[in-house]
């Protein structure tokens, strides 16, 4: 049998205080019951701890050796203390989806975490893949969810994407060309919306990126045209959509948590948070909140 480091602690105050008393004192614990619990102790350890006289409690031999090593062990066991009180207090959760997705989570971030003594979240941009097995997030964003495995899987709002060029009326400059196309590099190209352009427009490619952000940066200063999430592109004042939302690019998402971790209280509060906000924003994400067409110059959804 391993001595309990309760007692091990409980031992410390007797062998400092001098007896059961002043250990009943700092505890709480009766005398009697602190005596009884120093003799499990020197049984456990095979080793008489003290001396047992009218005057209290003397360490003996053995005990004034297992002083030495509990006083060290209270030592680490103190640093550990301050160095976990140096952390945060307030639990996190990751939450994992494509670029445009987790620069929509930072621009409301106020609907996810309210600061100090709030949940906090970590935007795990996942554009270039995710592990759910790994657990590379706590919650993920899918358009196309796990078939398989011990998932939690909760639909969520339909996703459109559009073809977006720099807003007419917005200053030009010398290198704006709305007949040209800029978009994601072919082999950073991993889903269907990265790889409309140059499946249709390989000729007309002005400039690519691996970057999804910088492939937005390339259309809002005139590059050439790309293709955006309608929530990307209808938000940004800067953009116009050319035409209707393309209706082969058309998706769902689904937040995805492991089935063992989504009881955990900050996982089930991010996931309520997570859903009220795409659904607070469902005509955005399904492309109904257009400023004005380039093709028609007609008004959009509300």
């Amino acid at each position: 049998m391993e001595a309990h480091w309760d007692d091990l602690k409980l031992f410390l105050m007797v062998a400092e205080g001098g007896g059961l008393s002043a250990a009943a004192q700092r505890t709480g614990i009766s005398a009697p019951t602190i005596g009884r619990r120093m003799l499990g102790l020197e049984r456990v350890m095979n080793r008489m701890l003290f001396e047992r006289s009218r005057r209290g409690y003397e360490l003996a031999a053995d005990g004034q050796t297992l002083l030495e090593q509990v006083r060290a062990m209270q030592k680490i066991a103190d640093d550990i203390t301050r160095w976990h009180a140096g952390a945060f207090q307030d639990p996190f959760v990751g939450i994992g989806g494509d670029a445009w997705l987790t620069r929509f989570l930072a621009h409301h971030s106020s609907s996810l975490t309210r600061g100090a003594g709030d949940v906090r979240y970590c935007a795990h941009d996942a554009h270039a893949g995710l592990s759910l097995v790994n657990r590379d997030c706590d919650i993920a964003v899918l358009a196309d969810p796990p078939k398989s495995g011990n998932f939690a899987v909760r639909r969520s709002v339909d996703v459109s994407y559009g073809i977006y060029q720099r807003r007419l009326g917005a200053a030009t400059t010398k290198g704006d060309d709305c007949s040209m196309w800029v978009s994601l590099g072919k082999e950073e190209a991993r889903f269907p919306a990265d790889r409309w352009v140059f499946e249709r427009y390989d000729n007309e490619i002005a400039s690519w990126t691996n970057s999804p952000s910088v492939l937005l940066e390339m259309i809002v200063v005139g590059l050439g045209k790309g293709v955006l999430p309608c929530y990307i592109g209808d938000a940004h004042p800067g953009l116009e959509r050319v035409g209707e939302p393309l209706d082969e690019l058309a998706s769902r998402f689904h937040i995805v948590a492991n089935d063992d971790d989504r009881r955990r209280p900050e996982i089930r509060t991010m996931i309520e948070r997570l859903s009220t906000l795409l659904e607070d924003n469902r005509a955005l994400f399904a492309g109904d909140c257009v400023k004005e067409t380039a093709s028609t110059g007609k008004q959009g959804g509300s």
